[in-house]
């Protein structure tokens, strides 16, 4: 007894407000035997006498205890043990009269059989069901409620039974929802049917049979709203998220409800939002089904523009110096983001003519809170109705600007909002339309000193106008803007000194920054007067509130040096450098959330961009900050829905639903300084290369395990990235070294390329890993490692092919329109990037490994030949020619004894629509000739035709033609140079040359000139012409060839063409015949070859 009552003085200890208290209760309940645990948590709850804050806290303990810790506790109970907890829970439910402490042993009940359902599905608690049953019937409303909420928060127990219980579990929430005497009961039937609809979302079947329960779930949404309970409404939401085609049988009643409650201004802005949001998700996750009824989104979005005129009058606001985070709460902002969600949703087509007559007349409303909201609108639905809005355009700019000098401050920084939101949304259309009116119409704006919130926002505009501005554009305003923003640097410094006001100046010295990024080279005349003040900032600008201001001129300071280049900042490089180290120094102090963290980290890959090799010596003050914040581990949970209700997404806390009652929890703090510095760590490998060799080994070491780092896709992209260049930058240790460095992120790589949720993550973790194995070459995979490989490369391109199927089905269903079709071929895109991307890890297997690899491949073959047939879209056919291209290329002759599987279609392929497809396949003749052997000498013969009538069609010139043409030409020099016995060469090679220089395809363009090299070093006849005479002819080639760039000095056939020239010079008459026919860029393109080769 005694020992229960010390666990007592726990329990309220563990409760207790000062936090040593219960730190030092938690340690000791730590220490507790889980059996102890049960026994004493059990006896707590079951205590009539015991306080209620003490049993129901003992209620939360036991819960949690099951929830994390079932496996290691309960199978090692005995069995009467087992039993005695199960008959314990069931009395306790029955005889307790705390409704409170009865829904709490309800959950402890619920997850318990959650964890005594074994893996065929029996639930091993019969009990249990025997309970739900008889309380279900039970007169007792106690009962029939405890009985629900069990249901409701573990709607899976009925296990592998629920199909023959099926009817009972209907006929059961029917019959609740109807229990007119008792509307506790219907609320929570209708959320127990909820909960059952969601955790069977994939059962079509089961979806359809229940339908008919939806309209009490809805009568139950109604009528719990008006006494304040928000739980049904809740539970609606969650169903339009992850089951919205349940809803279709009754969608229109559905949404004439959310509407009807999100009108209604007599309950509170969260249920008028959450009733919005059964709408809003809608559109996101069923957006066809609701754009057949487009009549109730037209009066869904003028609540929005309602509920955006929800504003406060606050006479503060102009002069408030630090922006308060938006209140996500307000109507305000829950209308604008519902709106943008909206737009992006259902599209610009239906959108935008519902929204425009609204926003027109809001914009001349005479109150300011009207035009603020217009405007504000304007800013949201730029991304969704991107393509009606830019025919437009003109009209909406024109209009807006005229806000600029509206009289109310809020209206004016709503007009700054929406042209910097359009700046970003229609680059660089707008940029080219506008610069002129919203360049100098800003700049005014931006002199409105008695309102420094309009000034501020003005600039920050002009950031995002800047950014997207192509660099000739911005260059005839340079002199204003530079002049302009260095006269409100120097009366912001002043105001900096004297009032403390930072606001604006913080906004300036991003714009100084971005004009700079935008203007290169061009900025360097403007440079000194910049850098003095900037540099004072940083040193001067110590106090805790001017950090972000202090961390946005650290960024200045590195974009500048990087615009004007190395030779003009060198002179303030050290200083810079040594105010940075100075921060750095200071870096301990500063706490995690310092602002000041993630620009420093950027300026440092800036200055190691300026500096190049000069920057390694700064490697040792750098790396231990970089590495820390790399190192940041994220603080996670996994709660259940009784937990998260204690926490507030506000508290830097995001959650995941992950179903079955859990949430996946993680503080989103430091998560994006960890992306930086990730990201940063991979600019100093690319940058220093060998130079940065001593940190290889603690940066690979960091990088392999956050590969499966879900929690920020940026962190993810940054690892794949950094491991090609690990080892370039490991390459100076020597193969021993290279060779272990390979080893230990092989096998990471190999394994997040099957399990990567991230379609362009996953694009890039295969993009590396192909460059891997191009640089470690033949050898560098184990068999294991080839096993893995085969079946995850297997896995993906059968799961083309599915994609490609269900993307058919989603054709032929019932919401099927145009809209989903776009969606469908974004989808589809993705897909064949991800092909792409096997492709090149074959490419590099095949180029490493060469003929030894085809055994391997044979289990893959199948799948690329199906790539290849007729019927296929375009894509695959082209990247399945393209996998037989290399292994022709890099596999022959052995390449042979799959000729049946590709060579038709390859050659048949040379006549396709599809350029791509052509290129694929001429590529395929031209790799045949060179590389695969004798065998394919017939084939040769064969595609001879077909190549030149690709070639002589008379669009083959046309831009979306020409490398596919060119492809063709350099096949057919292919084919006259390696199989010359299979082409009557005299015939062909004149129009050959005539074909030349190719000037798209670079990489043909060098084949082309070797083999004209051959040609003219062997005095070809047919070539050079009777007495030299078609020399002027191939000066003209080389010269377009040189000018074009398709011939690189670095290139062998430069030489070689060189030669050919200076050959040409000793005869005097012959250089001037070939001279005079050049035009001047030819004449200059031959003077460049002579000087470089």
């Amino acid at each position: 007894m005694a020992e229960q009552q010390q666990f007592y003085l726990l329990l309220a200890n563990l409760m207790s407000p000062d936090n040593n208290v219960r730190k030092h209760s938690e340690e000791t309940y730590d220490t507790i035997p889980g059996q102890n645990k049960i026994t004493f948590l059990l006896q707590a709850i079951r205590d009539a006498s015991a306080a209620e804050e003490v049993k129901q806290m003992a209620a939360v303990l036991l819960r949690r205890l099951l929830s994390s810790s079932f496996e290691e506790i309960y199978p090692g109970l005995a069995e009467t043990m087992q039993m005695a907890i199960k008959t314990e829970l069931l009395s306790s439910i029955q005889q307790e009269t705390s409704p409170n402490i009865r829904k709490k042993v309800c959950d402890i009940a619920a997850e318990l059989s959650r964890n005594l359902i074994d893996d065929d599905g029996n639930n091993q608690w019969q009990e249990l069901l025997k309970f739900l049953f008889d309380s279900v019937n039970s007169d007792n409303v106690s009962l029939r409620e405890a009985a629900l909420h069990i249901f409701w928060n573990f709607p899976g127990i009925f296990g592998n039974q629920q199909e023959h219980y099926m009817e009972v579990i209907k006929r059961m929430l029917v019959q609740c929802m109807q229990d007119q005497a008792n509307p506790q009961i219907r609320m929570l039937a209708a959320r127990a049917a909820a909960s059952f609809v969601l955790a069977n979302e994939s059962n079509s079947a089961l979806l359809k049979h229940f339908s008919d329960l939806l309209p009490g779930v809805l009568q139950a949404v109604h009528d719990s709203c008006y006494q304040g309970d928000d739980s049904v409404l809740k539970s609606l939401v969650e169903i339009a998220d992850t089951a919205p085609k349940y809803l279709r049988p009754h969608l229109e009643a559905t949404l004439q409800l959310s509407l009807k409650l999100c009108a209604d201004t007599n309950l509170t802005n969260m249920q008028r939002q959450l009733a919005l949001e059964v709408i809003v998700t809608l559109s996101e996750t069923a957006a066809a089904m609701l754009r057949k009824h487009t009549a109730i989104v037209a009066q869904a979005v003028p609540q929005m523009l309602t509920m955006m005129v929800d504003l406060e009058e606050d006479d503060e606001w102009a002069m408030a110096d630090e922006l308060e985070d938006d209140d996500f709460d307000s109507n305000a902002v829950a209308g604008e983001s519902a709106l943008d969600r909206i737009a992006c949703g259902l599209g610009g087509k239906i959108i935008l003519p519902m929204i425009k007559q609204h926003i027109m007349q809001m914009l001349q409303n005479p109150d300011w809170k009207y035009r603020h909201a217009g405007l504000m609108a304007l800013s949201a639905i730029g991304e969704g109705c991107h393509q009606q809005m830019e025919a437009i355009l003109q009209e909406i700019v024109s209009f807006v600007l005229l806000f600029c000098t509206d009289q109310h401050p809020r209206v004016r920084y709503a007009a700054c909002n929406a042209i910097g939101q359009m700046a970003t949304d229609f680059a660089p259309t707008f940029q080219k339309k506008f610069h002129e009116k919203v360049i100098s119409t800003l700049l005014e704006t931006m002199k409105d000193q008695s309102n420094p919130r309009v000034q501020a926002h003005a600039a920050a505009a002009l950031i995002n106008f800047t950014e997207d501005c192509p660099k000739s554009l911005l260059i005839p305003y340079l002199d204003s803007l530079v002049r302009h923003l260095r006269d409100i640097m120097v009366v912001k410094l002043q105001e900096l000194i004297h009032k403390g006001t930072k606001l604006v100046l913080e906004q300036v010295v991003t714009s100084i920054a971005s004009v700079a990024d935008t203007a290169e080279e061009k900025f360097v005349p403007y440079y000194d007067l910049f850098m003095p003040s900037l540099k004072d900032i940083v040193e001067n600008a110590v106090q805790k509130e001017l950090r972000l201001l202090r961390g946005k001129t650290i960024e200045c300071i590195s974009l500048i040096g990087l615009a004007v280049g190395k030779e003009k900042f060198m002179p303030d490089a050290s200083a810079v450098m040594q105010l940075l180290l100075k921060t750095q120094t200071d870096f301990s102090d500063l706490e995690d959330d310092d602002p000041q963290i993630s620009y420093m980290i950027s300026a440092w890959a800036r200055m190691c961009k300026i500096l190049g090799k000069e920057f390694q010596q700064y490697l040792p003050v750098v790396m231990g900050p970089l590495m820390k914040t790399a190192s940041i581990k994220p603080e996670v949970a996994l709660l259940d829905t009784q937990d998260m209700e204690n926490i507030s997404e506000d508290d830097g806390w995001e959650f995941v639903n992950l179903g079955d009652q859990q949430s996946f929890g993680i503080k989103t703090a430091g998560l994006e300084e960890k992306a930086t510095a990730c990201q940063m760590l991979v600019c100093y490998a690319k940058e220093l290369k060998e130079g940065f060799v001593e940190y290889t080994e603690q940066v690979v070491k960091l990088m392999v395990p956050l590969l499966k780092f879900y929690f920020h896709d940026g962190v993810r992209v940054a690892a794949a990235e950094s491991m090609p260049l690990l080892l370039e930058c490991a390459r100076v240790r020597g193969p021993e070294y290279l060779t272990q460095m390979w080893h230990f992120m092989c096998d990471a790589l190999i394994k997040s390329i099957g399990t990567e949720p991230d379609s362009d993550v996953l694009s890039e973790i295969m993009h590396s890993f192909a460059k891997c194995i191009e640089l470690m070459g033949d050898g560098c995979l184990s068999n294991e490692h080839f096993e893995e490989l085969g079946g995850i490369l297997k896995g993906k391109l059968e799961e083309h092919f599915k994609n490609q199927e269900l993307r058919q089905d989603k054709r032929r269903d019932e919401d099927y329109d145009e809209q989903v079709e776009e969606t469908l071929q974004d989808e589809d895109e993705n897909d064949v990037y991800i092909l792409t991307k096997v492709s090149d890890i074959l490419h590099a297997v095949f180029r490493s490994y060469k003929e030894k690899v085809l055994p391997w491949f044979e289990q893959l073959l199948q799948l690329i030949v199906q790539l290849i047939c007729p019927d296929r879209p375009w894509a695959d056919r082209q990247w399945g020619l393209c996998i037989f291209d290399d292994v022709v290329e890099h596999c022959s002759p052995s390449s042979f004894k799959y000729a049946s599987y590709f060579l038709g279609q390859m050659l048949q392929s040379l006549g396709d629509l599809r350029p791509e497809v052509r290129q694929a396949a001429a590529y395929g003749v031209g790799v045949m000739a060179q590389c695969g052997g004798d065998n394919y000498s017939q084939y040769c013969t064969e595609a001879i035709p077909l190549l030149v009538s690709v070639i002589q069609a008379p669009d083959s010139r046309s831009k979306e033609n020409i490398n596919a043409t060119e492809n063709c030409v350099s096949a057919v020099g292919k084919v006259m140079r390696f199989r010359p016995a299979c082409v009557d060469v005299s015939k062909i090679l004149p129009h050959w040359l005539g074909w030349l220089p190719l000037k798209e395809d670079k990489e043909e363009a060098v084949h082309t000139f070797d083999f004209l090299c051959d040609l003219i070093e062997s005095n070809n006849p047919i070539v050079l012409g009777p007495d030299n005479s078609n020399l002027p002819k191939i000066f003209l080639i080389i010269a377009d060839g040189v000018a074009n760039e398709s011939i690189k000095s670095e290139d062998a056939c430069s030489k070689r063409l060189a030669n050919v020239i200076h050959q040409v010079q000793m005869s005097a008459g012959l250089w001037t015949q070939c001279v005079a026919a050049l035009n001047e860029t030819q004449q200059k393109a031959i003077q460049d070859l002579l000087n470089t080769a």
